[in-house]
């Protein structure tokens, strides 16, 4: 399962990079689940080409994020908006002004992310 959601986390980040043809043969196998022949047949070439295409997707978008880091800044924005939101509920709840201070922290560290 881990490995279906890096997937499409890559994809949903850089997916518009590639060519309309890896993008849609990418979507088939990837995204839509269709068997390596389905897409094989759909596409008149071999079973090997769909897997090799897809092997070479795979090392594109991973190149891109070992570039850019957007997957990861968008993993971690996000980890930081969970936290906050969090010690929002417990200052309302129990009026604990620390997570002022907390809150004030992370959304300094969020603003250095990007």
């Amino acid at each position: 399962m881990e490995k279906i959601l890096e997937q499409t986390l890559l994809y949903d980040f850089y997916g518009e990079l590639l060519t309309e043809h890896q993008k849609a043969v990418y979507e088939d196998v990837v995204l839509n689940d269709y068997s390596l022949s389905e897409v094989a047949e759909e596409y008149d070439i071999s079973r090997q080409g769909v897997h090799d295409l897809i092997k070479r997707c795979n090392a594109i978008l991973a190149g891109y994020e070992n570039k850019l880091h957007l997957v990861e800044k968008f993993i971690t924005a996000k980890k930081m908006v969970s936290e906050i939101n969090c010690l929002t509920k417990k200052f309302f709840d129990n009026g604990d002004v620390t997570c002022v201070k907390k809150i004030d922290e992370i959304s300094n560290d969020m603003l250095k992310i990007f």
